[in-house]
């Protein structure tokens, strides 16, 4: 099973700059997106013919947030989060769980950082209930980097929204309850892979980016992780692709 998760930073900005092209080429079992920006009504015929069981979660404030997951297979049951920022769709199929996430942005001098640490908690008892019952997979932009090898440069950003003390803990926390981050599993050394860049400074010419997009899944299902890859090569959005091929 392959399945692709995607900040595109905007879909009708990403339709524009090639997203039918790569969404048909990888064809992925599973399609999440994040950060789609877009109300249900702007959902044109084309964006819904992308799959035959596709899902969006709208913010309530227009272009803004947002998730979206085309699927080829039929899921059980469907949940949308309870926020009113559309961060969160969750498919429920036979062998395990699916969670869309577009985790917030704890924002410039951490303004959200309070906010940000009451969700991270929220969202963790949520994966943990979710566990005892199947498998899960988590996956989208989590916004932090977790490990300083998840970041070009790590000391002049120590504190900074994504690489706080805080977010970095509560990443640690999900893991040590029985999650694993799947590209570090396969890749546990592997340096100057990242997949969301400033648009300031030439910052992806440059490689000087963040690892802050993610799968991570029960730890009961890593061995069954095939591969997990990162598209630095796929343009389009400020993010890039991120795939978790495993074999359930």
């Amino acid at each position: 099973m392959k399945i692709i998760s995607w900040n595109v930073n905007g879909i009708r900005a990403a339709i524009n700059k090639g997203f039918y092209d790569f969404f048909r080429e990888v064809d992925a079992d599973i399609f999440c997106l994040q950060e789609t920006k877009i109300q249900k009504e702007q959902i044109d015929e084309n964006m819904k013919n992308l799959r035959e069981y596709n899902y969006w979660n709208s913010a309530e404030k227009k272009g803004y947030s947002g998730t979206a997951t085309f699927s080829k297979l039929k899921p059980i049951a469907i949940t949308y989060g309870e926020d009113n920022e559309g961060r969160i769709i969750t498919c429920e199929y036979e062998k395990f769980y699916l969670v869309n996430c577009y985790t917030p942005n704890s924002k410039r001098k951490l303004e959200r950082l309070d906010f940000r640490m009451q969700w991270e908690d929220k969202i963790r008892e949520y994966l943990i209930k979710l566990d005892k019952t199947k498998p899960v997979i988590y996956c989208g932009d989590l916004n932090v980097a977790h490990s300083e090898i998840d970041l070009k440069n790590p000391s002049s950003n120590h504190n900074n929204a994504g690489f706080t003390d805080e977010e970095r803990e509560k990443m640690t926390l999900l893991l040590n309850n029985n999650f694993v981050d799947s590209f570090r599993y396969k890749y546990p050394d592997k340096e100057n892979y990242y997949t969301w860049w400033s648009y300031m400074f030439n910052a992806r010419e440059k490689n000087i980016g963040w690892r802050i997009d993610y799968f991570i899944v029960s730890d009961r299902i890593k061995n069954k992780i095939i591969d997990a890859k990162i598209h630095q090569d796929i343009l389009g959005s400020d993010h890039c692709p991120v795939e978790l091929d495993i074999n359930l």
